[in-house]
């Protein structure tokens, strides 16, 4: 017989993530810091609308692009949050999670063989989704010292003249990461300058301390560069209602309509009417999530500072970036051992991209109380490698 699984498809590596998570899966008693995923229920009066509409029997195909009550929805909160203007009808696309919109962004703006700059450390997804669109990565080794920002003089270093996009995901998973409005501008500025465009992932906007977001389209002669992602996963606390939006100029966006339409049809009914109320009465449930999150981040991040575990401090998201090169492991290695050795599971920094190494991923979207328990692990498990260290 011959092989029935494509050369493409075959040589992609499974996500180190899901990794970790299916041996947690094999260990009830263990604690993982290593899904991306808010420990918040999604909050009632989303969830009741989401059982309204389908006592209301609304389980019909929706338009292709979304509902436009919700592509409305969309329009309005990214003008009221972001400044940002887009017409409901032919900007906006509401996909299968923010990570559907990604896809369909590559897919729909890749010829084989053009170039798309990933910065690194960055989400799993991204190498894959290029691949699979023939595209080529050309990836960029952020760096601690720059607190995992990109530069300018990183970012022109990596063009070419077949570089046609520009992966940006800032707050960043797996660091933590942030950019402001006047590190964003020089970025924007090569941009034009080398007319690229760019996927801006947006997915952890709401979750930014001590600075607002700042999206790269908000740049003047950006909009009509950029493909905005974003979605209801981390701010409203609604993974498994796998809803995102595609937001950019319709040149673009009509294309990108075409292979949702064929590959998808249209994003989940009852999760697109949950999505209406979570965009026009939810806000007060981000700002509660959020100062939780904040007060995790602190805790955390003071907890490694008594250990004496080296860590910039992220300011967006719900993840730390801990260096771990001080024990002579591989990130590998020391994942392995903490879950074997202390029941806890943390993903390994090369989980993001081959420069993670030294690093791990914690998530602090966990209860104060696991990650009290948890972090007592740590410190032990620390110590017990210092100690090995010094003893040869």
């Amino acid at each position: 017989m011959r092989n029935p699984v494509s050369d493409k498809v075959k040589n992609i590596k499974p996500s180190g993530i899901r990794k970790f998570f299916d041996l947690v899966q094999e260990m009830p008693e263990a604690i993982s810091l290593g899904v991306g995923e808010p420990d918040f229920d999604t909050p009632w009066h989303i969830r009741e609308e989401g059982i309204f509409s389908l006592e209301k029997g609304r389980t019909f195909y929706t338009s292709n692009a979304g509902l436009l009550e919700l592509r409305s929805a969309i329009a309005d909160y990214m003008e009221e949050r972001y400044k940002l203007i887009y017409n409901p009808v032919g900007e906006i696309l509401v996909t299968v999670g923010g990570s559907e919109g990604i896809d369909l962004a590559l897919r729909t703006m890749l010829n084989p063989g053009d170039e798309v700059i990933v910065p690194e450390p960055a989400f799993v997804s991204y190498l894959p989704c290029i691949k699979l669109a023939d595209g080529v990565p050309v990836t960029i080794d952020l760096k601690e010292e720059n607190e995992f920002k990109l530069t300018p003089e990183e970012l022109l270093a990596a063009i070419t003249d077949k570089t046609k996009i520009l992966v940006l995901s800032y707050p960043n998973n797996p660091t933590g990461a942030v950019m402001t409005r006047s590190e964003l501008e020089p970025i924007a500025r090569i941009v034009k300058e080398k007319d690229l465009f760019v996927i801006s992932d947006e997915i952890y906007s709401e979750l930014t301390y001590q600075m607002d977001h700042c999206s790269i389209a908000s740049f003047p002669g950006m909009r009509e560069r950029t493909i905005v992602i974003n979605g209801f996963s981390k701010s409203f606390a609604m993974t498994g209602w796998r809803l995102g939006y595609a937001a950019g100029p319709e040149n673009i966006l009509k294309q990108m309509i075409k292979v949702h339409q064929f590959a998808i049809m249209s994003a989940p009914t009852t999760s697109q009417y949950a999505a209406v109320e979570a965009l026009q009465n939810g806000q007060e449930d981000v700002e509660l999530m959020r100062e939780s999150y904040n007060q995790r981040r602190r805790f955390v991040l003071n907890e490694f500072k008594n250990m004496g575990l080296q860590c910039f401090e992220p300011r967006g998201a719900f993840y730390l970036f801990p260096c771990i090169k001080e024990f002579g492991l591989t990130s590998d290695e020391f994942a392995e051992r903490f879950l074997r050795e202390e029941m806890v599971a943390v993903i390994p920094g090369t989980a993001f991209g081959d420069c993670g190494e030294g690093f791990l991923r914690i998530s602090y979207a966990y209860s104060i109380e696991e990650l009290k328990v948890a972090l007592e692990r740590l410190k032990r498990f620390i110590e017990k490698l210092r100690a090995e260290k010094r003893n040869g």
